[in-house]
């Protein structure tokens, strides 16, 4: 944030595999205010929100099926015509509801070299392990994890929500997954540190609500 300017990027737009619930809407409702008030009080604000098209798999444990896949295996089309559709269709929910409309919409898929290039980079600097499945951020060697969403890392029980499987510690997320054939699925919380990363978004200030039924994970930088 600087003066009379501000940044504001959603964390995380929609899965496109489906119509947006009211339960999405919540969130989007909650920063269309903020926007507002920002505005209101003098502020130019620059709102950036995504589109999930590849890679939010169907489980919390880091596993499952893509969603984009199981949306066009369930509506026997396209991955890329299932986003088209619920994209158009999300964007004219927006409309309905009177919110404004973001500056910027990227797409997951339009990112995937820069997803590839930082995922090289955080294995050249040892942040990442290989297990059968796929490639993971070592949340144990980022010195003060989580400190963001006051988590006590330490306190956390392996396997207590879900099963961790290969994972070395319970706060270790995917970054990229394997699939039959070594195809490579792109986990869906990792676009989110790929498009803030684009030149396009630098000094992006990033606003984050909390749920009291979801701990936030915050990724600091990496250096």
């Amino acid at each position: 944030m600087h003066a009379g300017q501000t940044r504001l990027f959603t964390n995380l737009g929609p899965t496109v595999y489906d119509y947006a619930h009211i339960g999405n809407f919540r969130s989007f409702i909650f920063e269309d205010l903020l926007r507002r008030v920002l505005e209101l009080d003098g502020f130019k604000v620059r709102h950036v929100m995504n589109f999930t098209d590849v890679g939010h798999l169907t489980s919390d444990a880091d596993s499952g099926e893509d969603k984009m896949q199981v949306g066009a295996q369930r509506e026997k089309k396209t991955a890329w015509d299932i986003a088209n559709f619920y994209i158009s269709a999300f964007k004219e929910d927006i409309k309905k509801l009177h919110l404004k409309e973001p500056e910027i919409w990227p797409r997951a898929t339009e990112h995937i070299n820069e997803m590839i290039e930082l995922i090289q980079t955080l294995e050249k600097r040892g942040y990442t392990y290989v297990t059968e499945d796929g490639v993971y951020f070592d949340t144990a060697k980022m010195k003060g994890y989580g400190r963001l969403a006051k988590l006590d890392a330490k306190g956390l029980k392996a396997g207590a929500r879900v099963d961790i499987g290969q994972k070395r510690h319970s706060t270790d997320f995917a970054l990229w997954k394997f699939s039959l054939g070594r195809k490579r699925d792109m986990e869906w919380d990792f676009t989110t540190e790929v498009i803030v990363s684009d030149d396009r978004f630098k000094e992006l200030v990033e606003i984050s609500k909390k749920n009291p039924n979801v701990q936030i994970l915050e990724v600091e930088d990496v250096k």
